[in-house]
């Protein structure tokens, strides 16, 4: 049980996907303009990080045992299926969403956090309940990154900040601030 704990609190906090590895920058910068959509977008990556971790290990458990060289495909094969179902639950379910989301959704499939969460499960030989607990604290971890920024850019809103700063200088200014904070994470929990 302690090893789970850290598994999650690995993905969560320590070696944050989007703050720490730099995965998902695209989501990352692209749809926190808003809070809300930020947050959806992270249960969305949360939702596929969890297929993908199913797959994964269903994967290299059951179908690439003699194929290893056919893993990185049939990864992207995986994930482009569930972020199509993904996208299509969300344009049923929350139309408003869908059209916030807009190019970002699809982007998922390109998302490398959701590949990373893939190669890095298998190359950790995690089994599938550790496998689960690593996506969930990985999603975990890219959700708290873009709610984290969403928040911050939000707020920077009202501020009279000076031109020059303003747009891209200014968000990368505040990721990287943030992701500076997450770096503490790995002095407090020691590496592991």
């Amino acid at each position: 049980m302690n090893e789970l704990v850290w598994i999650f609190i690995s993905a969560l906090l320590v070696n944050n996907f989007t703050l720490s590895m730099f995965l998902g920058l695209c989501p990352f910068l692209g749809v926190t303009q808003k809070l809300e959509t930020a947050f959806r977008l992270g249960l969305a990556n949360i939702f596929v990080m969890m297929i993908t971790a199913v797959a994964a290990y269903v994967l290299n458990t059951w179908v690439l045992i003699h194929a290893p060289y056919l893993r990185l495909i049939s990864f992207i094969i995986v994930i482009a299926s569930a972020v199509q179902f993904v996208e299509m639950a969300i344009k049923k379910l929350s139309p408003d969403l869908f059209k916030a989301l807009g190019i970002f959704l699809p982007l998922i499939t390109t998302n490398c956090a959701i590949l990373g969460l893939a190669l890095f499960t298998t190359n950790k030989g995690y089994g599938f309940v550790e496998g689960m607990v690593y996506a969930l604290g990985a999603g975990g971890g890219v959700t708290i990154a873009l709610v984290l920024l969403a928040a911050v850019r939000e707020e920077t809103r009202i501020l009279n900040i000076p031109k020059m700063v303003q747009g891209t200088a200014l968000n990368l200014i505040i990721a990287g601030i943030i992701s500076l904070g997450f770096m503490g994470f790995a002095g407090l929990f020691g590496s592991h």
